[in-house]
């Protein structure tokens, strides 16, 4: 059903040419937190991996895109 999806989409390829997988979502996630400012140590344990792997594996791909001044920084919560 996956592979339907992405072909109905015209999304089975990168820009590359490889073909999606699900692990790719996984990694777009991992950026994409990352580039919002995501706590690194949240993210690793939503994808149930290790601080050490995403800055070896993703966040070294994107230290220049990362605005560090949004990275771990505790914000407040809003009353529910």
């Amino acid at each position: 059903m996956f592979n339907d999806v992405l072909t109905d989409n015209d999304l089975k390829y990168d820009r590359h040419g490889k073909s999606r997988t699900a692990y790719s979502l996984r990694h777009s996630y991992i950026c994409f937190r990352l580039l919002e400012g995501a706590d690194i140590y949240q993210v690793a344990k939503n994808c149930r991996t290790s601080v050490e792997m995403i800055e070896r594996h993703y966040a070294a791909h994107l230290k220049d895109m990362i605005d560090t001044s949004l990275v771990n920084v505790r914000r407040e919560r809003t009353p529910a």
